[in-house]
C-alpha cells in the first residue's frame, strides 16, 4: 500500500513549468492524490485534473478569504461540479479570523452555506480553520450528519476530541517544524484512526525542505515524523492513514 495526499494544490501557477513531471512521480509513488479547490475557477481546475487523471480526484468550494461576491448562482454552479463522481468532498471551506477579508458573521454565513450544499450533495467537507478554532468547532457541531477532514489541523488535543466521531484530522509539513509543539502534542494523542495526511502543496513543506516548494510525494516526511511520534512503524502509518484517507472520500 502507498501513501496520499488528501490536500494539494496541483492546479497552482508554480506548477506550470514542470506539472507534467509532479503528475508523474505522483502516479508513481502515491495511491492517489486529492486537488482542493479555494474558488470557483480553482474548483474548476480540480475537476479537470481529476477528470484527466485517474490517480487524482477533486474537492470543489470556497475558501473563507475568498468569499467575497459569494450569491445563489456561484453556488448552484458548484453545486453542479460537485455532480462529477471524481468530486469527493466540498471544501476547503471554514473560517479564517488571521487575514479577516470579511467579517466574520459573513464568514460565518457562508461556511453554514457551503455545509448546507455538502448536505445537499451528500458529500463529506475539507475544513480550514485558522485563528477561529472555537467559532469552526460551533458550527460543526450544528451538522452532525455530516463528516469530513479538518485541514492542516490546528487545535489542540481537547479540541479534536469534541469533533472525533465526524472528522479526520489533516497532518502535514508544520508537524516536522521545530515550534510545532501543538501540532505534535495533538499527533501524539490523537489515534492513528482518526488522522489523514497532507501537504498543502505548495505550501507548508516538511522539513528537509522546509523554504522550498512542496511537493505531493513529500507526505513521505510527514509520515516517518507521525511514526516517530507515535512510536510505531512507518509501514503502519502508510497503511492506516490510506485506508481512513479512501473512508473519509468514499474513494
Amino acid at each position: 500500500m502507498k501513501l496520499v495526499d488528501t490536500h494539494c494544490h496541483i492546479d497552482s501557477d508554480r506548477y506550470d513549468e514542470d506539472r507534467d513531471e509532479i503528475l508523474k512521480d505522483i502516479e508513481e509513488n502515491l495511491e492517489f492524490a486529492v486537488n482542493i479547490g479555494y474558488d470557483f475557477d480553482s474548483s474548476k481546475r480540480s475537476v479537470e485534473l481529476a477528470d484527466k487523471y485517474n490517480y487524482m480526484y477533486a474537492v470543489v468550494g470556497i475558501h473563507p478569504t475568498d468569499i467575497g461576491g459569494y450569491n445563489e448562482k456561484l453556488e448552484g454552479e458548484l453545486e453542479e461540479l460537485s455532480k462529477n463522481s471524481k468530486v469527493v468532498a466540498i471544501g476547503e471551506i471554514g473560517l479564517d479570523y488571521h487575514w479577516m477579508k470579511d467579517e466574520k458573521d459573513e464568514q460565518k454565513r457562508v461556511f453554514r452555506k457551503q455545509m448546507e450544499l455538502a448536505r445537499r450533495v451528500g458529500k463529506p467537507v475539507v475544513i480550514h480553520t485558522r485563528d477561529a478554532i472555537a467559532d469552526t468547532i460551533e458550527i460543526l457541531k450544528e451538522y452532525k450528519d455530516i463528516r469530513g477532514i479538518l485541514h492542516c489541523y490546528p487545535g489542540s488535543y481537547e479540541s479534536a476530541l469534541e469533533l472525533m466521531d465526524n472528522y479526520y484530522f489533516g497532518i502535514g509539513g508544520v508537524v516536522t517544524f521545530k515550534n510545532s509543539k501543538t501540532t505534535v502534542e495533538a499527533v501524539s494523542k490523537i489515534p492513528l484512526e482518526r488522522l489523514v495526511i497532507e501537504t498543502d502543496a505548495p505550501y507548508l513543506t516538511p522539513t528537509p525542505y522546509r523554504g522550498k516548494r512542496n511537493h505531493p510525494i513529500y507526505v513521505e516526511y510527514v509520515a516517518q515524523k507521525i511514526a516517530e511520534i507515535k512510536g510505531i512503524s512507518y509501514e503502519e502509518v502508510v497503511r492506516v492513514t490510506t485506508e481512513n484517507a479512501k473512508k473519509v472520500y468514499g474513494i
